[in-house]
Protein backbone atom coordinates (compact mmCIF):
# COMPACT_ATOMS: atom_id res chain seq x y z
CA UNK A 1 0.00 0.00 0.00
CA UNK A 2 1.45 3.15 -1.15
CA UNK A 3 1.01 6.09 1.39
CA UNK A 4 1.08 10.01 0.74
CA UNK A 5 3.44 11.74 3.62
CA UNK A 6 -0.11 13.34 5.45
CA UNK A 7 -0.92 9.82 6.45
CA UNK A 8 2.84 8.72 6.96
CA UNK A 9 2.70 11.50 9.63
CA UNK A 10 -0.62 10.67 11.47
CA UNK A 11 0.51 7.08 11.55
CA UNK A 12 3.97 8.27 13.25
CA UNK A 13 1.82 10.65 15.78
CA UNK A 14 -0.26 7.61 16.59
CA UNK A 15 2.60 4.93 17.03
CA UNK A 16 4.37 7.64 19.52
CA UNK A 17 1.24 7.88 21.49
CA UNK A 18 0.58 4.34 21.81
CA UNK A 19 4.45 3.49 23.25
CA UNK A 20 5.32 5.93 25.51
CA UNK A 21 8.27 4.08 26.75
CA UNK A 22 10.20 5.29 23.99
CA UNK A 23 10.29 8.70 26.02
CA UNK A 24 9.70 8.05 29.57
CA UNK A 25 10.93 4.43 29.91
CA UNK A 26 7.66 3.11 31.00
CA UNK A 27 4.24 1.69 30.01
CA UNK A 28 1.09 3.80 30.94
CA UNK A 29 0.94 4.29 34.53
CA UNK A 30 -2.94 2.81 34.31
CA UNK A 31 -1.31 -0.66 33.08
CA UNK A 32 2.40 -0.33 35.37
CA UNK A 33 0.40 -0.03 38.32
CA UNK A 34 -1.94 -3.61 37.75
CA UNK A 35 -1.00 -6.74 39.14
CA UNK A 36 0.21 -9.03 36.56
CA UNK A 37 -1.93 -12.05 35.63
CA UNK A 38 0.13 -15.65 37.01
CA UNK A 39 0.40 -16.44 33.15
CA UNK A 40 2.90 -13.83 32.30
CA UNK A 41 4.92 -15.87 34.07
CA UNK A 42 4.75 -18.29 31.15
CA UNK A 43 4.68 -16.12 28.91
CA UNK A 44 7.18 -13.94 29.46
CA UNK A 45 10.01 -16.41 28.74
CA UNK A 46 8.45 -17.76 25.66
CA UNK A 47 9.00 -14.32 24.44
CA UNK A 48 12.30 -13.81 25.48
CA UNK A 49 13.76 -17.19 24.35
CA UNK A 50 15.62 -16.30 21.11
CA UNK A 51 16.98 -19.48 20.65
CA UNK A 52 14.33 -20.76 17.56
CA UNK A 53 12.93 -18.23 15.15
CA UNK A 54 9.75 -18.04 15.15
CA UNK A 55 6.95 -15.49 16.41
CA UNK A 56 5.01 -15.68 19.29
CA UNK A 57 0.97 -15.99 19.04
CA UNK A 58 -0.84 -14.82 21.72
CA UNK A 59 -4.46 -16.43 21.88
CA UNK A 60 -7.99 -15.99 24.03
CA UNK A 61 -11.59 -14.65 23.95
CA UNK A 62 -12.06 -10.90 24.19
CA UNK A 63 -10.91 -9.22 27.13
CA UNK A 64 -9.28 -11.70 29.27
CA UNK A 65 -6.18 -9.58 29.68
CA UNK A 66 -4.00 -10.27 26.48
CA UNK A 67 -3.09 -6.66 25.60
CA UNK A 68 -2.32 -5.79 29.41
CA UNK A 69 -0.02 -8.58 29.74
CA UNK A 70 1.90 -7.59 26.15
CA UNK A 71 2.31 -4.09 28.39
CA UNK A 72 3.44 -6.25 31.14
CA UNK A 73 5.60 -8.00 29.00
CA UNK A 74 6.94 -4.74 27.76
CA UNK A 75 7.63 -3.54 31.16
CA UNK A 76 9.40 -6.43 32.01
CA UNK A 77 11.61 -6.39 28.89
CA UNK A 78 12.22 -2.71 29.66
CA UNK A 79 13.14 -4.12 33.15
CA UNK A 80 15.44 -6.52 32.20
CA UNK A 81 17.96 -4.09 30.11
CA UNK A 82 15.68 -3.73 26.81
CA UNK A 83 16.28 -0.62 24.87
CA UNK A 84 12.78 1.46 25.40
CA UNK A 85 12.86 1.82 21.50
CA UNK A 86 13.68 -1.39 20.63
CA UNK A 87 10.22 -2.37 21.79
CA UNK A 88 7.45 -1.67 19.47
CA UNK A 89 3.77 -1.68 19.95
CA UNK A 90 1.01 -1.72 17.41
CA UNK A 91 -3.25 -2.05 17.37
CA UNK A 92 -3.53 -3.67 14.04
CA UNK A 93 -7.42 -2.60 14.91
CA UNK A 94 -6.60 1.45 14.93
CA UNK A 95 -8.30 2.61 12.33
CA UNK A 96 -5.91 4.63 10.11
CA UNK A 97 -4.07 1.64 9.98
CA UNK A 98 -6.45 -0.32 7.75
CA UNK A 99 -5.30 -2.15 4.97
CA UNK A 100 -1.56 -0.73 6.04
CA UNK A 101 1.28 -3.90 5.78
CA UNK A 102 3.09 -4.95 8.73
CA UNK A 103 6.26 -4.26 7.75
CA UNK A 104 5.31 -0.34 7.04
CA UNK A 105 3.97 -0.54 9.99
CA UNK A 106 7.11 -1.98 11.34
CA UNK A 107 9.23 0.44 9.48
CA UNK A 108 7.50 3.50 10.35
CA UNK A 109 7.58 2.74 14.06
CA UNK A 110 11.33 2.71 14.01
CA UNK A 111 11.13 6.09 12.68
CA UNK A 112 8.94 7.13 14.92
CA UNK A 113 11.08 6.07 17.71
CA UNK A 114 14.20 7.70 15.72
CA UNK A 115 15.84 4.27 16.25
CA UNK A 116 17.86 4.01 13.03
CA UNK A 117 20.15 1.40 14.41
CA UNK A 118 17.19 -1.05 15.42
CA UNK A 119 18.17 -3.66 12.15
CA UNK A 120 21.16 -4.49 14.12
CA UNK A 121 20.00 -4.71 17.63
CA UNK A 122 17.97 -7.18 19.49
CA UNK A 123 13.94 -5.81 19.22
CA UNK A 124 11.01 -6.66 20.29
CA UNK A 125 7.70 -6.02 18.16
CA UNK A 126 4.01 -6.72 19.56
CA UNK A 127 1.13 -6.48 16.93
CA UNK A 128 -2.24 -6.68 19.26
CA UNK A 129 -5.41 -7.72 17.06
CA UNK A 130 -3.58 -8.79 13.97
CA UNK A 131 -6.48 -11.14 12.86
CA UNK A 132 -7.92 -7.39 11.31
CA UNK A 133 -5.16 -7.86 8.80
CA UNK A 134 -6.33 -9.67 5.59
CA UNK A 135 -3.38 -12.60 5.22
CA UNK A 136 -1.40 -11.48 8.15
CA UNK A 137 0.18 -15.05 8.65
CA UNK A 138 1.61 -14.51 5.12
CA UNK A 139 3.61 -11.48 6.05
CA UNK A 140 4.47 -12.36 9.54
CA UNK A 141 6.14 -15.55 8.10
CA UNK A 142 7.69 -12.96 6.15
CA UNK A 143 8.81 -10.42 8.72
CA UNK A 144 9.94 -13.75 11.15
CA UNK A 145 12.68 -14.52 7.80
CA UNK A 146 13.84 -11.24 6.93
CA UNK A 147 14.40 -9.78 10.40
CA UNK A 148 15.89 -12.26 12.45
CA UNK A 149 17.15 -10.01 14.81
CA UNK A 150 13.31 -8.97 15.83
CA UNK A 151 11.29 -11.39 18.25
CA UNK A 152 7.92 -10.90 16.37
CA UNK A 153 4.75 -11.55 18.77
CA UNK A 154 1.25 -11.19 17.57
CA UNK A 155 -2.17 -11.86 19.29
CA UNK A 156 -5.79 -12.06 18.49
CA UNK A 157 -9.23 -12.32 19.53
CA UNK A 158 -10.56 -14.34 16.77
CA UNK A 159 -8.85 -17.92 17.87
CA UNK A 160 -10.21 -20.48 14.98
CA UNK A 161 -8.69 -17.94 11.99
CA UNK A 162 -5.79 -17.34 14.18
CA UNK A 163 -4.99 -20.99 14.73
CA UNK A 164 -5.94 -22.36 11.40
CA UNK A 165 -3.95 -19.66 9.60
CA UNK A 166 -0.47 -19.92 11.70
CA UNK A 167 -1.07 -23.60 11.22
CA UNK A 168 -1.06 -23.77 8.00
CA UNK A 169 0.91 -20.53 7.01
CA UNK A 170 3.29 -20.33 9.48
CA UNK A 171 4.39 -24.07 9.99
CA UNK A 172 7.90 -23.69 11.21
CA UNK A 173 7.43 -19.89 12.19
CA UNK A 174 4.73 -19.68 14.47
CA UNK A 175 4.03 -21.07 17.95
CA UNK A 176 0.80 -20.89 19.50
CA UNK A 177 0.18 -19.66 23.55
CA UNK A 178 -3.60 -19.22 24.64
CA UNK A 179 -4.56 -17.01 27.28
CA UNK A 180 -7.63 -18.39 29.11
CA UNK A 181 -10.76 -16.26 31.08
CA UNK A 182 -9.50 -16.03 34.93
CA UNK A 183 -9.04 -19.55 36.92
CA UNK A 184 -10.54 -19.66 40.34
CA UNK A 185 -6.56 -19.55 41.63
CA UNK A 186 -5.73 -16.33 39.56
CA UNK A 187 -8.79 -14.90 40.83
CA UNK A 188 -8.60 -15.23 44.72
CA UNK A 189 -4.68 -13.75 44.28
CA UNK A 190 -5.86 -10.64 42.43
CA UNK A 191 -7.73 -9.92 45.30
CA UNK A 192 -5.13 -10.88 47.82
CA UNK A 193 -7.50 -13.21 49.26
CA UNK A 194 -4.97 -15.80 49.77
CA UNK A 195 -4.91 -16.18 53.47
CA UNK A 196 -8.40 -18.18 52.99
CA UNK A 197 -7.13 -21.24 51.85
CA UNK A 198 -3.88 -22.70 53.57
CA UNK A 199 -1.80 -25.33 52.03
CA UNK A 200 -2.19 -29.48 53.37
CA UNK A 201 -2.01 -32.90 51.89
CA UNK A 202 -3.99 -35.35 51.90
CA UNK A 203 -3.68 -39.14 50.92
CA UNK A 204 -4.47 -40.31 47.43
CA UNK A 205 -3.94 -43.37 46.41
CA UNK A 206 -0.96 -44.04 49.01
CA UNK A 207 0.59 -41.29 48.20
CA UNK A 208 0.76 -37.32 49.56
CA UNK A 209 -0.33 -34.55 47.78
CA UNK A 210 -0.27 -31.25 47.75
CA UNK A 211 -3.90 -29.84 48.52
CA UNK A 212 -5.32 -26.44 50.25
CA UNK A 213 -8.45 -26.14 52.74
CA UNK A 214 -10.63 -22.93 53.77
CA UNK A 215 -9.28 -21.03 56.82
CA UNK A 216 -12.54 -19.33 56.45
CA UNK A 217 -15.90 -21.38 54.08
CA UNK A 218 -18.21 -19.31 54.69
CA UNK A 219 -15.84 -16.55 53.47
CA UNK A 220 -14.25 -18.45 50.88
CA UNK A 221 -17.73 -19.09 49.09
CA UNK A 222 -18.69 -15.78 49.06
CA UNK A 223 -15.90 -15.20 46.85
CA UNK A 224 -16.28 -18.51 44.63
CA UNK A 225 -19.89 -16.62 43.94
CA UNK A 226 -18.41 -13.38 43.30
CA UNK A 227 -16.08 -15.50 40.63
CA UNK A 228 -19.05 -17.73 39.48
CA UNK A 229 -20.45 -14.26 38.29
CA UNK A 230 -17.55 -11.78 37.20
CA UNK A 231 -14.37 -13.55 37.88
CA UNK A 232 -13.93 -14.58 34.33
CA UNK A 233 -12.94 -11.18 33.10
CA UNK A 234 -10.38 -8.90 35.39
CA UNK A 235 -11.88 -5.70 34.19
CA UNK A 236 -15.62 -7.09 36.00
CA UNK A 237 -13.85 -8.46 38.28
CA UNK A 238 -12.68 -5.84 39.83
CA UNK A 239 -14.42 -2.68 38.80
CA UNK A 240 -17.38 -2.35 41.24
CA UNK A 241 -19.35 -0.29 39.09
CA UNK A 242 -19.22 -2.63 36.21
CA UNK A 243 -20.22 -5.69 38.53
CA UNK A 244 -23.78 -3.42 39.08
CA UNK A 245 -24.51 -4.22 35.15
CA UNK A 246 -22.11 -6.93 34.03
CA UNK A 247 -24.32 -7.55 31.02
CA UNK A 248 -23.55 -3.98 29.87
CA UNK A 249 -19.94 -5.15 28.97
CA UNK A 250 -19.74 -8.53 28.97
CA UNK A 251 -22.60 -9.01 26.89
CA UNK A 252 -22.36 -5.34 24.84
CA UNK A 253 -18.20 -5.62 24.82
CA UNK A 254 -17.85 -9.33 24.59
CA UNK A 255 -20.69 -11.44 23.67
CA UNK A 256 -21.80 -9.65 20.65
CA UNK A 257 -19.00 -8.83 19.62
CA UNK A 258 -18.01 -11.82 18.76
CA UNK A 259 -21.33 -13.08 17.74
CA UNK A 260 -22.11 -10.26 15.35
CA UNK A 261 -18.74 -8.88 14.30
CA UNK A 262 -15.97 -11.68 14.84
CA UNK A 263 -17.54 -14.83 13.62
CA UNK A 264 -20.10 -13.12 10.99
CA UNK A 265 -16.56 -11.59 8.93
CA UNK A 266 -14.68 -15.00 9.37
CA UNK A 267 -17.13 -17.72 8.46
CA UNK A 268 -19.79 -15.56 6.07
CA UNK A 269 -22.94 -15.87 8.89
CA UNK A 270 -25.35 -14.25 7.18
CA UNK A 271 -28.27 -14.83 9.89
CA UNK A 272 -26.49 -13.80 13.05
CA UNK A 273 -29.70 -14.15 15.00
CA UNK A 274 -29.66 -17.95 14.57
CA UNK A 275 -26.10 -17.47 15.99
CA UNK A 276 -27.35 -15.71 19.06
CA UNK A 277 -30.17 -17.50 19.79
CA UNK A 278 -28.39 -20.93 19.85
CA UNK A 279 -25.61 -19.41 22.35
CA UNK A 280 -28.01 -17.42 24.79
CA UNK A 281 -29.83 -21.03 24.64
CA UNK A 282 -26.34 -23.09 25.66
CA UNK A 283 -25.30 -20.75 28.21
CA UNK A 284 -28.76 -20.91 30.34
CA UNK A 285 -28.53 -24.25 29.87
CA UNK A 286 -24.33 -25.06 30.78
CA UNK A 287 -23.19 -27.83 31.70
CA UNK A 288 -26.31 -29.80 30.25
CA UNK A 289 -26.81 -32.50 27.75
CA UNK A 290 -27.23 -32.12 24.39
CA UNK A 291 -27.57 -33.63 21.11
CA UNK A 292 -27.57 -31.87 17.28
CA UNK A 293 -31.28 -33.58 17.06
CA UNK A 294 -32.58 -31.74 20.28
CA UNK A 295 -30.71 -28.35 19.18
CA UNK A 296 -32.25 -28.78 15.93
CA UNK A 297 -35.71 -29.45 17.21
CA UNK A 298 -35.71 -26.50 19.59
CA UNK A 299 -34.20 -24.23 17.28
CA UNK A 300 -35.45 -25.22 14.36
CA UNK A 301 -31.72 -24.64 12.54
CA UNK A 302 -30.57 -27.78 10.22
CA UNK A 303 -28.21 -30.40 12.22
CA UNK A 304 -25.09 -29.54 9.99
CA UNK A 305 -25.54 -25.72 10.55
CA UNK A 306 -25.82 -25.68 14.46
CA UNK A 307 -22.51 -28.68 14.12
CA UNK A 308 -20.55 -25.44 12.60
CA UNK A 309 -21.86 -23.06 14.83
CA UNK A 310 -20.84 -24.65 18.02
CA UNK A 311 -17.89 -25.19 16.02
CA UNK A 312 -17.29 -21.76 16.03
CA UNK A 313 -17.94 -20.80 19.26
CA UNK A 314 -15.87 -22.90 20.51
CA UNK A 315 -13.07 -21.99 18.64
CA UNK A 316 -13.76 -18.44 19.54
CA UNK A 317 -13.43 -19.80 23.57
CA UNK A 318 -16.74 -19.03 24.35
CA UNK A 319 -17.74 -22.61 25.04
CA UNK A 320 -16.64 -25.95 25.07
CA UNK A 321 -17.71 -29.38 24.26
CA UNK A 322 -16.76 -32.77 26.23
CA UNK A 323 -17.94 -35.69 25.09
CA UNK A 324 -18.78 -38.61 27.13
CA UNK A 325 -17.48 -42.37 27.59
CA UNK A 326 -19.40 -45.61 28.80
CA UNK A 327 -18.72 -47.35 32.08
CA UNK A 328 -15.96 -48.63 31.25
CA UNK A 329 -14.81 -45.56 29.85
CA UNK A 330 -14.70 -45.90 26.25
CA UNK A 331 -15.83 -43.59 24.07
CA UNK A 332 -19.19 -44.42 22.16
CA UNK A 333 -18.92 -45.68 18.44
CA UNK A 334 -21.54 -43.35 17.29
CA UNK A 335 -21.82 -40.19 19.75
CA UNK A 336 -25.43 -38.76 19.43
CA UNK A 337 -25.11 -36.79 22.98
CA UNK A 338 -22.30 -34.76 24.61
CA UNK A 339 -22.01 -31.71 27.16
CA UNK A 340 -21.70 -28.11 26.49
CA UNK A 341 -20.07 -26.15 28.88
CA UNK A 342 -19.51 -22.15 29.19
CA UNK A 343 -15.68 -21.36 29.18
CA UNK A 344 -16.56 -19.22 32.47
CA UNK A 345 -19.49 -18.95 34.46
CA UNK A 346 -20.00 -15.21 34.20
CA UNK A 347 -20.92 -15.68 30.60
CA UNK A 348 -24.19 -16.79 31.98
CA UNK A 349 -24.65 -14.30 34.53
CA UNK A 350 -23.95 -11.18 31.60
CA UNK A 351 -26.76 -12.94 29.76
CA UNK A 352 -29.46 -12.90 32.31
CA UNK A 353 -28.27 -12.31 36.33
CA UNK A 354 -26.30 -12.76 39.07
CA UNK A 355 -26.36 -16.21 40.62
CA UNK A 356 -26.76 -16.74 44.39
CA UNK A 357 -25.64 -19.62 46.57
CA UNK A 358 -29.28 -20.78 47.28
CA UNK A 359 -29.90 -20.51 43.43
CA UNK A 360 -31.82 -23.47 41.97
CA UNK A 361 -29.22 -23.12 38.65
CA UNK A 362 -26.28 -22.65 41.23
CA UNK A 363 -24.90 -27.08 41.11
CA UNK A 364 -25.03 -26.47 36.94
CA UNK A 365 -22.52 -23.16 37.29
CA UNK A 366 -20.52 -24.68 39.84
CA UNK A 367 -20.15 -27.60 37.56
CA UNK A 368 -19.33 -24.78 34.58
CA UNK A 369 -17.15 -23.07 36.74
CA UNK A 370 -15.15 -26.61 38.02
CA UNK A 371 -14.84 -27.58 34.03
CA UNK A 372 -13.34 -24.20 33.53
CA UNK A 373 -10.30 -25.10 35.68
CA UNK A 374 -9.40 -27.86 33.50
CA UNK A 375 -10.57 -26.81 30.18
CA UNK A 376 -7.18 -24.67 29.50
CA UNK A 377 -4.47 -27.92 31.06
CA UNK A 378 -2.75 -29.34 28.24
CA UNK A 379 -2.16 -32.83 27.62
CA UNK A 380 -4.99 -33.82 29.93
CA UNK A 381 -8.15 -34.99 28.80
CA UNK A 382 -11.22 -34.52 30.88
CA UNK A 383 -15.02 -36.54 29.81
CA UNK A 384 -17.66 -37.35 31.72
CA UNK A 385 -19.43 -40.97 31.57
CA UNK A 386 -23.27 -41.53 31.38
CA UNK A 387 -24.47 -44.94 30.79
CA UNK A 388 -27.56 -46.80 30.72
CA UNK A 389 -27.45 -49.15 34.10
CA UNK A 390 -29.05 -52.53 34.74
CA UNK A 391 -32.14 -51.36 35.87
CA UNK A 392 -32.35 -48.97 33.09
CA UNK A 393 -32.10 -45.85 35.17
CA UNK A 394 -29.12 -43.26 33.53
CA UNK A 395 -25.81 -43.43 35.91
CA UNK A 396 -22.95 -40.66 35.49
CA UNK A 397 -20.24 -39.29 36.60
CA UNK A 398 -19.24 -35.46 36.07
CA UNK A 399 -15.43 -35.92 35.71
CA UNK A 400 -13.59 -38.37 34.41
CA UNK A 401 -9.80 -38.40 33.33
CA UNK A 402 -9.11 -40.88 31.31
CA UNK A 403 -5.26 -42.29 30.91
CA UNK A 404 -4.68 -41.81 27.21
CA UNK A 405 -2.87 -44.82 27.17
CA UNK A 406 -4.36 -47.66 28.93
CA UNK A 407 -8.01 -45.93 27.88
CA UNK A 408 -8.57 -46.36 31.34
CA UNK A 409 -9.81 -43.87 33.99
CA UNK A 410 -7.48 -42.74 36.30
CA UNK A 411 -9.74 -40.28 38.27
CA UNK A 412 -13.73 -39.57 38.67
CA UNK A 413 -15.49 -36.27 40.42
CA UNK A 414 -18.38 -35.89 41.50
CA UNK A 415 -18.99 -32.35 41.77
CA UNK A 416 -21.97 -30.82 44.51
CA UNK A 417 -23.15 -27.82 46.07
CA UNK A 418 -24.49 -29.63 48.71
CA UNK A 419 -23.03 -31.31 52.22
CA UNK A 420 -26.12 -33.76 51.80
CA UNK A 421 -23.53 -36.69 50.08
CA UNK A 422 -20.78 -36.04 52.91
CA UNK A 423 -23.52 -37.63 55.41
CA UNK A 424 -24.99 -40.35 52.84
CA UNK A 425 -22.46 -41.49 50.97
CA UNK A 426 -24.05 -44.83 49.59
CA UNK A 427 -26.78 -41.97 47.86
CA UNK A 428 -23.82 -41.90 45.20
CA UNK A 429 -25.11 -45.01 43.69
CA UNK A 430 -23.36 -44.24 40.13
CA UNK A 431 -20.20 -43.16 41.25
CA UNK A 432 -20.05 -46.53 43.05
CA UNK A 433 -20.74 -48.43 40.18
CA UNK A 434 -18.30 -46.54 38.40
CA UNK A 435 -15.60 -47.27 40.29
CA UNK A 436 -16.30 -51.20 40.62
CA UNK A 437 -16.18 -51.40 37.20
CA UNK A 438 -13.09 -49.33 36.65
CA UNK A 439 -11.23 -50.69 40.10
CA UNK A 440 -10.58 -46.99 41.42
CA UNK A 441 -10.24 -47.48 45.14
CA UNK A 442 -10.51 -43.36 45.24
CA UNK A 443 -12.36 -40.48 44.26
CA UNK A 444 -13.00 -36.98 44.78
CA UNK A 445 -16.36 -35.74 45.75
CA UNK A 446 -16.88 -31.79 46.34
CA UNK A 447 -19.32 -30.27 48.53
CA UNK A 448 -20.73 -27.01 49.83
CA UNK A 449 -18.74 -26.76 53.18
CA UNK A 450 -17.48 -30.12 54.19
CA UNK A 451 -14.10 -32.03 53.76
CA UNK A 452 -12.81 -35.07 54.79
CA UNK A 453 -11.71 -38.46 53.88
CA UNK A 454 -14.42 -41.19 54.27
CA UNK A 455 -13.43 -44.75 53.51
CA UNK A 456 -16.05 -47.10 52.85
CA UNK A 457 -16.16 -51.00 51.83
CA UNK A 458 -16.41 -50.68 48.01
CA UNK A 459 -13.15 -47.38 47.98
CA UNK A 460 -12.33 -44.11 49.64
CA UNK A 461 -14.42 -40.67 48.80
CA UNK A 462 -12.36 -37.32 49.27
CA UNK A 463 -14.64 -34.67 50.05
CA UNK A 464 -13.06 -30.81 49.44
CA UNK A 465 -15.48 -27.65 48.96
CA UNK A 466 -16.06 -26.82 45.61
CA UNK A 467 -14.39 -23.57 46.00
CA UNK A 468 -11.21 -25.38 47.15
CA UNK A 469 -10.90 -28.39 44.40
CA UNK A 470 -11.55 -25.07 42.09
CA UNK A 471 -8.95 -23.66 43.24
CA UNK A 472 -6.65 -26.43 43.50
CA UNK A 473 -7.76 -27.62 39.83
CA UNK A 474 -6.49 -24.05 38.56
CA UNK A 475 -3.56 -23.63 40.84
CA UNK A 476 -2.12 -26.82 38.92
CA UNK A 477 -3.34 -25.85 35.56
CA UNK A 478 -0.64 -22.96 35.50
CA UNK A 479 1.77 -25.39 36.91
CA UNK A 480 1.44 -28.03 34.45
CA UNK A 481 1.31 -25.71 31.85
CA UNK A 482 4.89 -24.16 33.44
CA UNK A 483 6.25 -27.62 33.16
CA UNK A 484 5.02 -28.89 30.03
CA UNK A 485 6.57 -25.63 28.54
CA UNK A 486 9.60 -26.14 30.76
CA UNK A 487 9.34 -23.68 32.43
Amino acid sequence: MILNEYIEQQIVGRLRIDNPWWKTGHVAPDYEGMMPRAYLDIFYPLVRNRKVNRAQILMGPRRVGKTVMIYHTIQRLIENGVAPKNIVYISVETPIYNGVQLEQLLNLAMRAADNGEWQREECYVFYDEVQYLKEWEVHLKSLVDTYRNVRFVASGSAAAALKKNSNESGAGRFSDFSLPPLTFYEYVQLRHEEHLLRETSLDWNGHKTHCFEATDIGQLNNTFVDYLNFGGYPEVAFNSQLQNDPGQYIRHDIIDKVLLRDLPSLYGISDVQELNSLFTMIAFNSGNEFSYESLASNTGVKKETLRKYVQYLEAAFLLKVIHRVDDTAKRYQREHSFKIYLTNPSLRCALFQPITMEDSAIGAIVETAIYAQWIPRLGTEVTYANWRQSNKEMGEVDIVGVNPGRLKPDWAVEVKWSDRYFESPNELRSLRSFMATNGLTQAVVTTMTQSGLKSLPWGNLQYMPSACYAYVVGRNTLKRTRDAMGL
